[in-house]
């Protein structure tokens, strides 16, 4: 079986489960190639719905979770997207798919470098940009922001991403512990007024920064 086939089974198991609903979503995972983003050895695993290493203590998501957030994120093509954790660019792909523009912010460079010839090879490069700093100050040089995707279990919702959001504008982002979270909607209803929607349980790496976890909270 071809990678393209394996896509479509993919997508069609992720649509008869339940995970991907719109139109618009299902499209963009079956435009963006997974096995772009993947280390060479898990080639043959790209396709397979489970996080797969990509190296410095980081994974790539599970298709079904990417499906997920994306779904409860509701980007059109008129909306700026911000992303915390560009890990390998997949993710930022499929919003990229979706929205008019995509800032992604990675703090490891090495994988940084790596996104960005994955999103190269994705012919997506014109839509996505990739910053590298601390994820939890967000990219204040493009605020506002009309949604926000937070690929790293936080503490809370970090005071300058929640900055950075326009008001209605949404954030999915996972909040917790260290290694187990709950998938949270934040919706900005006022500058210093936020409605949260938990969406339940979910594993995500965690969320370093100023704003987040610390490295030495590791050792």
């Amino acid at each position: 079986m071809n990678f393209e086939e394996k896509k479509k089974k993919l997508v069609e198991y992720l649509i008869r489960m339940g995970y991907l609903r719109s139109k618009e979503v299902i499209n963009a995972m079956l435009k963006v190639d997974r096995h772009l983003f993947v280390p060479e050895k898990y080639l043959n695993e790209a396709y397979e719905d489970r996080p797969l290493p990509i190296g410095y203590n980081q994974t790539i998501s599970a298709p079904h979770m990417v499906a997920i957030m994306t779904e409860l994120l509701q980007v059109n093509h008129e909306h700026k997207v911000l992303e915390i954790g560009t890990g390998s660019g997949y993710h930022a792909c499929i919003l990229a798919c979706l929205a008019k523009r995509v800032i992604t912010i990675e703090r490891i460079p090495e994988l940084a470098k790596f996104a960005e010839r994955n999103i190269k090879k994705a012919c997506l490069s014109h839509k996505i940009k990739i910053v590298i700093r601390d994820g939890t100050l967000g990219y204040e040089d493009e605020a506002p922001y009309d949604r926000i995707l937070v690929t790293a279990g936080a503490k809370d919702v970090p005071e300058p991403l929640f900055k950075q959001l326009k008001i209605g504008g949404l954030m999915v982002i996972p909040i917790g512990e260290k290694l187990s979270q709950d998938l949270f909607v934040i919706i900005k209803e006022a500058e210093d007024k936020m409605k949260k929607i938990s969406y339940g349980p979910c594993a995500f790496v965690p969320l370093i920064g100023k704003y987040g976890w610390k490295e030495n909270d590791f050792q």
